[in-house]
């Protein structure tokens, strides 16, 4: 369905391209309800947030543009197949509401209206059934002077109805909607489309790789729109296999949903050239348009040779995940308003915490979208503090006061160049919430700290969860394995269609945090933080290096929840895999019921281990080849820096750590 932006809760959206990468061209798409005056580059990770003074050229005029939801298909060519006399696809329908068209032939449509099956012949409509959902379904047509039948897959659960029906051959062949992008989506999973003429006959059968080209079969073309979810099963689908690469005939269906949406084409509004002097960094296009101004921000990566001795690694997966989450106020209780998720909710957005329509759940998102909840002063609505990229900025801002040097890119730059890139540095700084990560991602990490490199884990719940990329898109599958899911996938379609590799948590292939940071989340929250208190091992003379100026215990404020240890914070587990040498320098303790642990983790020791495991452990490791390793092991860590004009212990500590995993 294509519509117009609602901007009653941002008059100004967009994206940039690239959204991230190396100096040079950038661009900005936008979205806006009224004139946009003038538009300037901000460095947002220095205090005050300087303009630059880049030039900015104007491309097209920013107008109120319009965003297609919804997936659907079409087809095209068909006229090389001669006369055409047949149709047939599967279809499983799942859930719907009000009317939604299932085939526009153009000359007649079936439609599906509040689980009716209807068939649309000009003026007059005939109802055939009402059709069941989450069950496969045989669909043919036949014309001219033909029929219309609808047979269940499975005898199992019989279903079988036909018409007659007389209409002229189609015009167009559209599948899961209109023509005209008027109406919702379909939502439904389709396979086995079958296009019958008399000179040939076209046959698609779809691939488990995610294919954004058209499928082309006997020359005949099929176009699919909006990015529907690829590898999933189909009627062939028996439960023996749980992979798609062991038996792809079991997984060559697409689901379509009425809110997927594939990368945005909006006209370039404005353009900058990123000067190949410019520091890597966090930037913005600040757009004003009378009293609004909005920032939409952009990375610049560094030069191929390091500028300092520390790299900081942009979760930017982590904020792509979480970008326009719908938050559904039955699920979740807001404490505080921000008009990013306002505008996500007027709009029908999705994040990759949200489900489609139909309950099942989104796992693709590109980068070519608005990321209305991506700013320096957003704030989250379920503790009412900043998240995220706030929180990242915080501590770049910090470094800057101290003098602290230190390049940044993001961990899609590191997708791309791996540990070639972590390896131009004596010390790698994550951000506050590093959850999502491709496997390539882990392996640089991995192959930095083996061969001598010092990390810095600033973070918390992080080196969780396996995505994958292509081009503009990224794609995160849940399932039953994951506690504290968002939404329900089911176990055999975990799988990531992007990378043809497995989806979920990553310590289930023998990857992820516990291995490679020694540490997982324990507890998540987001009434209030704790600070740290120093074990013996902490108050040693071995850690004075890092201990200094710092008291037995600290981080007891912070814009995060108010301390050093919340929201989500993370402990050692040697079940899980953390390494028997790893110690606790500080911990947490005493965090409130509000803080819920995760039910899928077994414990030896029952309930008293579960509640011993209630905590934030501070942790230390060095590698055996030379390597150091600190684990903050809390989202709100970063938020105990201080900010300008202040010291706290925590900036402290941090300053200590940085410098020392400088030399």
């Amino acid at each position: 369905m294509r519509r117009k932006v609602e901007h009653r809760a941002m008059a100004i959206a967009g994206y940039v391209e690239p959204w991230t990468g190396p100096a040079g061209r950038r661009s900005l798409s936008l979205s806006a309800d009224r004139a946009v005056e003038r538009v300037r580059i901000v460095r947002l990770d220095r205090d005050g947030m300087p303009g630059l003074d880049w030039p900015v050229r104007a491309l097209e005029p920013v107008g109120h543009r319009a965003m297609s939801q919804g997936a659907w298909a079409a087809i095209s060519g068909q006229e090389r197949l001669g006369d055409l006399r047949r149709l047939s696809f599967e279809l499983l329908l799942t859930r719907n509401d009000g009317r939604r068209m299932l085939l526009d032939a153009g000359t007649f449509s079936l439609l599906v209206d509040g689980g009716e099956l209807l068939l649309r012949t000009g003026e007059t409509e005939t109802s055939l059934a009402v059709a069941p959902t989450q069950q496969w379904l045989q669909v043919a047509l036949d014309w001219p002077g033909g029929e219309l039948s609808v047979d269940a897959l499975d005898d199992f659960r019989p279903f079988y109805c036909s018409a007659p029906f007389e209409a002229p051959a189609p015009s167009s062949l559209v599948l899961c909607s209109d023509a005209d992008e008027t109406q919702p989506t379909l939502n439904c999973r389709l396979a086995r489309i079958v296009l019958t003429g008399t000179a040939g006959e076209a046959r698609w059968v779809f691939p488990t790789l995610f294919a954004a080209e058209p499928l082309v079969n006997a020359g005949v073309s099929l176009t699919l729109h909006g990015n529907p979810t690829f590898r999933v099963t189909s009627a062939r689908w028996d439960g023996s296999v749980l992979d798609a690469r062991l038996a792809p005939q079991h997984y060559d269906a697409v689901h379509f949903h009425d809110t997927d949406m594939a990368g945005l084409d909006w006209p370039e509004s404005f353009e900058v050239d990123v000067p190949e002097r410019a520091e890597s960094g966090i930037y913005a296009f600040e757009a004003r348009a009378g009293d609004v101004t909005e920032q939409l921000p952009f990375f610049v990566a560094p030069k191929a040779e390091a500028g300092a001795p520390l790299l900081f690694v942009v979760p930017t997966s982590t904020y792509l995940a979480y970008a326009d989450e719908y938050l559904p106020p039955h699920l979740y209780e807001w404490i505080g308003t921000d008009r990013g998720h306002a505008f996500a909710r007027d709009n029908a957005l999705r994040s990759l915490y949200d489900y489609h329509g139909d309950g099942s759940g989104v796992s693709l998102v590109s980068t070519r979208k608005p990321k209305a909840t991506l700013r320096d002063d957003y704030r989250y609505p379920l503790c009412g503090d900043p998240h995220n990229l706030p929180v990242d900025l915080h501590l770049l801002r910090f470094c800057a006061r101290e003098g602290i040097a230190i390049d940044v890119a993001t961990d899609a730059d590191l997708h791309r160049n791996g540990a070639a890139l972590l390896g131009r540095y004596r010390g790698v700084v994550t951000g506050s919430h590093p959850e999502y990560l491709s496997v390539e991602m882990e392996q640089a990490y991995r192959d930095f700290l083996a061969r001598g490199g010092n990390l810095a884990y600033l973070g918390g719940n992080g080196f969780a969860a396996a995505i994958a990329y292509r081009d503009d898109l990224m794609e995160l599958r849940r399932g039953p394995p994951q506690s504290g899911r968002t939404w329900d996938g089911p176990l055999a379609e975990m799988g990531l269609a992007l990378s043809n590799e497995p989806g979920g948590y990553l310590r289930d292939r023998g990857r992820g945090e516990y291995r490679l940071v020694g540490v997982g989340i324990a507890l998540m929250g987001f009434t209030t933080a704790l600070p740290f208190t120093r074990t013996e091992i902490g108050k040693s003379a071995e850690f004075d290096w890092l201990f200094e100026g710092v008291p037995e215990t600290f981080g007891d404020s912070g814009i995060v929840l108010g301390g050093a240890a919340g929201y989500e914070v993370d402990a050692i587990s040697a079940h899980l895999g953390s390494p028997d040498d790893m110690v606790v320098l500080a911990t947490a303790s005493g965090f409130p019921a509000s803080y819920v642990d995760d039910p899928g983790k077994w414990h030896e020791g029952g309930e008293a281990e579960r509640q011993a495991q209630r905590r934030a452990d501070m942790c230390f490791w060095r590698h055996p080849r030379g390597g150091k390793l600190f684990c903050a092991s809390s989202v709100s860590f970063l938020g105990a820096l201080p900010s300008a004009g202040e010291t706290t212990a925590v900036g402290r500590m941090t300053a200590n750590l940085l410098r020392h995993f400088s030399k």
